[in-house]
């Protein structure tokens, strides 16, 4: 019987309920070990150690190393063991031995790093900027006498390191005070192959911006920004590369730099030269490692500068080294061979109920430490247990222990009660046997993904940096097409400043050409009124001209098309909202413990769609949301959230996918989340046999299926579902008319939610509030890395070593050959090439049944090379696929180019993709921008960049149908949307938004100077910040960042900022126009002088208001320079003093308004030179900048100051 009481759960510190011993301290007591610890300290010839099972070599390792109290290097064969091997060693050292006890700890436990190995080619560098920083950040921690724990993979061992004397030339030390040129410090950069940009993004960018140098050195630590005041450090800021914003300041800052490209091998060591002379080696297998040393050598061709097995060898005879291995080796001597009793454990059922009474009864006979990865999983397998202590015990799911020492153990009572449940990750199960046969001890370590076989991929690389977010579409070059609102469409000739009018006055502006030459000068500060022109593919729009019809005419032919568009949807929602839905209650406990066991974190934007599901599946109306998200971003999860929500409230949830190996695969995903309920999950497709769809097809009409995925068959007539509520559509576009009709009967009827992997951008989807239902996924997942692209010729010898790299780090590689009739002899070629590998082919043409054998023994790597059309760019999901070429790839569309770039990326390795050009074929110049884009465009989240080329013209297809695209191409993608936001606010009754619209004439230089902001692209991102600020909040922030970015900008900058806050606050006072007119300041606006007057009360001048339109402020000549004018201004709507406080004389204004006026007066103020922005009050009176010739010593004592 399993009565009694239920499973202890280890508190978060490690410590357990009722003094629960570890189980590592049974490991670090038992005599053999212990014998072992002892060899180890008294030094000697190697030692071996075998029966050593699961994760039991790693722990063993780590346990002698906290005994010894000396620094441990193990060594694996493989890469992926190397990251399971330091998984599990920092668990040991959060919980450790000690802790037991209760004795207090006087050492911190040790920092466990790994050692990442290069994923390049010979001859290509070293490496990622990510990895070669890992690596010689962790030299430059033993340098400084650290003494971590260090997991390596061999393969990062027979690679070299820099060696001391080049770590110190490579070291810069920045210190606040210091006198260096910015100019002296960007050549140093560039020696070591940093690229200069306008905007740092990544690990290897700089920027140098007047007396600013931002610099991106790691991925480990934020960028740095250096400010100088001539030649000496003013600052050091750290900033975040997503808002460009600094954090904090620094006194002094220190960056180690990878050396310069082409070192020599005299500049380089063994990784082992650095480990301090007391570490203990650790080989894991050494008869694996040393094959795959060699293996590895023999395929790269021996290449110069890699240090061989043998040389490795000698170097760690040297050090004391303790060989583990499941098997005895028959090359150790008895007398240096330690035998430990560790086995492994029994495979587990998987299903929940099957699996938790396994674990019941392997606890009747030791205690059983289960390793969970968070509290949700903890939380739920405490229920499991809970729930399986009933009466009776099914014989049938007993574990059978063969091993005669178990057997011997008496069971110790309760089996529940043995069960502890701890947080950590440990990859693979044992069952440790103490050696001390007077008192017999056993214990198992289960993990949690084996227990429910759950083999979720664990990511080695723990930090990314954020990209900026993409907000509008104006990376303007020259000859770009361009939309002016009022205007239509012309081409954008360049920037120029210009004096304005007859004033003088500087200001800058965007030239635009037209049709017959026709050209529009628009002020930079108008920039708002421009777009870039997004149309259909390739497609060169006609010029509209200079006070023709035709583009009204073409404006008002979309504006129906887009009104009637939005009627349709609306009426869609209205049906939905008539027909009623299911309201789902709140989240209970099996649905937080369900979201709590997603093993990664989620980003901002999972968290913002998942809130907003929820809100749908609660209201009493069925559900019609789009998802949509660049490759990988996480719309899985977010569906399987959804249809557990669905389930477990009693209903049914159908999958839809477009193809059968994208639903093989989704079964796997669902059915590993699943495993711990108490739900069905199937799959229905042609896998299956006659009788398995019958019998399936029968289950889900009595309500046995859970979860149903499947192909276009599950909406097949023959398929009823007993009570269904939830559809889940992935690549609704990859449907035919007839399933998507059927789709849009489900509508109104069910909860559906639409997948797709086609990113929708910003302005669409701000454009359809109201009209449907999206939530974007727009962040990357947190250990995402980008992916190497390059533009290359067929090569052979580039071909073999990639395919080569990807054979040695385990992984597997596409080849795209978009020619069916071709594909087999392309296909022989590689094979030739590379002989070692394992080689499948697979194309459209195939029978059916054919190619899903194909994908589906590719996805269970029977094979090392799939060669194969654009088939595979249906969202297949494989992690282990890293490289992709792309053959002919001028041939293919943007888009098409970057979905099957993301197949690959999808795991912890750097991902490579090669675009290969046709050889003796010249390559357009429409074909070669492509490539150029893509390569370009090789980060994270690049699809919303590639949306600004090619993309958002088949989202948009997608989200609002074929018939559309014809409209975009008429007016461009952002004024489509535009006027769809118009036509859905007007058919709700909302009023429209408007843009800050106020013209204001105050004869004043307002621009920003190439001399502040050289690059024409980042000025236009800062006008176009300038045009979007709604608020006074929205310029000081504007205002914060300039200096940040930039420094302390220019006058000209000042009174642009200033013009705009007073802008934004009159437009708050229905104000059109503020013209100066001496003696008066002329002001247009809307509405009734009631609203008006009170601005004008008691701030002193003279009103007059000649029609109810028109205000003249009369002032004093002395308030007319451009400054003062602006002073008075911006407190004249910020309501404060303007300084001409007086009682006011008033034509025209009511004797209420009259009486109210106050006799206060006050001085005016100075004409200001220069003014430094403050977020409220009057404008303070100092100089902005002090002159660069300053001298030194005042400079110094003002700044410190």
């Amino acid at each position: 019987m399993h009565g009694g009481e239920g499973p202890r759960i280890a508190k978060a510190d490690g410590e357990c309920d009722n003094a629960i011993v570890l189980p590592w301290h049974d490991i670090a007591v038992d005599a053999r070990v212990a014998a072992l610890a002892a060899r180890l300290k008294a030094g000697g010839p190697p030692l071996a150690a075998h029966g050593l099972w699961g994760s039991c070599a790693p722990i063993l390792a780590g346990l002698l190393s906290r005994q010894l109290h000396r620094p441990l290097l193990f060594v694996t064969a493989h890469l992926d063991q190397a990251d399971e091997a330091r998984d599990d060693l920092e668990t040991i050292f959060v919980q450790r031995a000690d802790r037991a006890s209760d004795r207090p700890d006087p050492v911190e436990p040790p920092v466990v790093e790994l050692l990442p190995a290069w994923e390049t080619l010979p001859g290509e560098g070293a490496g990622s900027g990510e990895i070669n920083t890992e690596r010689t950040r962790l030299c430059e921690a033993l340098r400084r006498g650290e003494r971590p724990i260090i997991v390596a993979p061999i393969q990062a061992l027979m690679q070299p390191v820099p060696a001391a004397s080049a770590l110190d030339a490579n070291t810069m030390t920045l210190s606040v005070g210091e006198e260096r040129t910015p100019e002296s410090i960007a050549d140093y950069l560039v020696a070591r192959g940093f690229t200069r940009l306008d905007q740092v993004e990544q690990p290897g960018d700089f920027a140098l911006r007047g007396g600013i140098l931002d610099i991106f050195a790691t991925i480990d630590a934020d960028p740095l920004r250096i400010e100088f005041f001539g030649d000496e450090i003013e600052s050091i800021r750290p900033f975040e590369v997503g808002t460009q914003r600094s954090t904090r300041t620094l006194p002094s800052a220190r960056i180690t730099l990878p050396p310069p490209p082409g070192r020599t091998p005299g500049e380089t060591t063994t990784f082992t030269h650095y480990l301090p002379p007391d570490t203990i080696i650790v080989l894991h297998e050494s008869l694996e490692i040393a094959e795959i040393g060699r293996t590895v050598l023999e395929r790269l061709g021996n290449p110069v500068g890699h240090y061989t097995i043998e040389a490795l060898l000698r170097q760690f005879a040297t050090f004391a080294v303790l060989h583990v291995s499941r098997f005895a080796s028959e090359s150790a001597s008895a007398a240096d061979t330690f035998e430990l009793t560790c086995e492994g454990l029994p495979t587990f059922e998987g299903k929940s109920t099957d699996a938790v009474l396994q674990l019941l009864q392997l606890a009747k006979q030791q205690r059983v430490y289960v390793y969970c990865d968070n509290d949700g999983e903890r939380e739920r397998l405490n229920e499991l247990i809970a729930q399986s202590i009933v009466p009776q015990e099914p014989a049938a799911q007993a574990v059978e222990i063969r091993n005669p020492i178990a057997q011997a153990i008496e069971p110790t009572g309760n089996a529940a009660a043995n069960i502890v449940l701890q947080l950590g990750t440990i990859h693979r199960g044992f069952r440790w046997i103490a050696s001390d046969a007077t008192s017999p001890r056993a214990f198992a370590v289960v993990p949690h993904h084996e227990l429910f076989r759950r083999y979720t991929l664990k990511r080695s690389i723990r930090k990314i940096a954020a990209g900026r977010p993409i907000e509008s579409f104006l990376d303007l070059e020259e000859g770009d097409y361009v939309v002016h609102v009022v205007h239509g469409i012309g081409r954008f000739t360049g920037m120029r400043t210009a004096a304005k009018g007859g004033s003088g006055k500087s200001e800058e502006y965007l030239t635009l050409r037209f049709a017959d030459d026709g050209v529009v000068h628009v002020p930079a500060s108008q920039i708002d009124l421009v777009q870039k022109y997004i149309g259909a593919k390739g497609a060169r729009p006609t010029l509209s001209k200079l006070g023709g019809t035709r583009w009204q005419k073409t404006k008002a032919r979309v504006e129906e098309a887009v009104s009637d568009l939005a009627a349709d949807l609306l009426r869609v929602a209205a049906s939905r909202d008539a027909e009623g839905g299911v309201a789902y209650p709140a989240d209970t406990r099996w649905q937080k413990e369900f979201e709590a066991s997603f093993p990664y974190t989620e980003t901002p934007d999972q968290l913002t769609a998942l809130a907003d599901i929820k809100r749908d599946m609660a209201m009493p109306r069925a559900m019609d949301r789009l998802l949509c998200g660049d490759v990988g971003y996480g719309k899985t999860e977010l569906a399987m959230r959804a249809a557990f929500k669905a389930v477990e409230f009693g209903k049914q949830v159908a999958v839809l996918v477009p193809t059968t190996v994208l639903a093989e695969q989704h079964f796997r995903t669902f059915s590993e989340r699943f495993a711990e309920y108490p739900f069905t999950v199937r799959c229905l497709n042609r896998y299956r046999t006659s009788a398995e769809q019958k019998e399936m097809v029968a289950a889900v009409r009595k309500g046995q299926v859970d979860v149903l995925i499947g192909t276009h068959r599950i909406l097949s007539r023959d398929v009823r579902f007993a009570d269904l509520g939830l559809v889940i559509v992935d690549e609704e576009q990859r449907f035919g008319v007839e399933q998507k009709e059927r789709l849009k009967h489900l509508r109104a009827t069910v909860e559906v939610l639409t997948l797709s992997a086609t990113p929708i951008p910003r302005t669409l989807h701000m454009s359809m509030i109201g009209l449907r239902d999206i939530s974007s996924l727009a962040t990357p997942p947190m250990d995402r890395r980008s992916i190497s692209t390059r533009v290359v010729s067929w090569s052979d010898d580039l071909i073999r070593e990639s395919i080569i790299r990807e054979l040695n780090r385990d992984g597997q590689v596409f080849f795209v050959h978009n020619r069916v009739k071709s594909i087999h002899t392309v296909a022989a070629k590689l094979m030739t090439l590379v002989p070692e590998a394992r080689f499948l082919v697979g194309h459209g043409q195939m029978p059916s049944d054919e190619l899903e054998e194909v994908m589906t023994r590719f996805i269970n790597r029977e094979a090392d090379v799939l060669v194969s059309t654009s088939i595979i760019e249906a969202g297949l999901d494989i992690p282990s696929a890293n490289t992709i070429f792309i053959d002919r790839a001028e041939l293919f569309g943007l888009a098409d180019l970057h979905q099957l770039r993301g197949r690959v990326g999808r795991y912890k390795h750097r991902a490579y993709c090669y675009l290969m050009l046709s050889p003796n074929r010249p390559l357009t110049s429409t074909a070669a921008k492509r490539l150029k884009a893509v390569e370009e465009y090789s980060e994270l989240g690049a699809g919303f960049r590639i949306a600004m080329r090619d993309l958002e013209i088949r989202g948009a297809g997608n989200l609002l149908g074929p018939e559309q695209s014809g409209h975009i191409a008429a007016v461009g993608y952002e004024m489509y949307c535009q006027l769809l936001e118009q036509a859905v606010k007007r058919l709700r009754g909302e009023a429209p938004s408007q843009r800050v619209a106020v013209h204001v004439e105050l004869d004043v230089e307002a621009y920003i100077p190439r001399g502040y902001i050289p690059s024409d692209r980042q000025r236009m991102e800062c006008y176009r910040r300038v045009a979007a600020c709604r608020t006074a909040d929205d310029v000081d922030l504007l205002a914060r960042d300039l200096i940040d970015a930039f420094g302390r900008y220019p006058k000209s900058v000042e009174t642009l900022l200033t013009l705009t806050e007073i802008k934004v606050r009159a437009a708050g006072w229905s104000i059109k126009t503020i013209i100066k007119k001496e003696p008066d300041i002329v002001f247009t606006f809307d509405g009734e002088v009631r609203k008006i007057e009170p601005l004008f009360t008691n701030r002193g001048g003279s009103v007059r208001i000649p029609d109810g339109r028109t205000i003249h402020w009369r002032v004093p000549d002395v308030y007319f320079s451009a400054d003062s004018l602006l002073a008075i201004l911006k407190n004249l709507f910020r309501g404060e003093r303007t300084g001409l406080e007086s009682p006011p004389a008033v034509a025209g204004v009511s004797p209420r308004a009259a009486a109210a006026a106050s006799a206060a007066s006050h001085a005016a103020p100075e004409p200001a030179r220069s003014a430094t922005r403050t977020p409220s009050g009057p404008v303070p009176v100092t100089p902005n900048q002090l002159p660069a010739d300053a001298p030194r010593k005042r400079r110094r004592r003002e700044r410190n100051a």
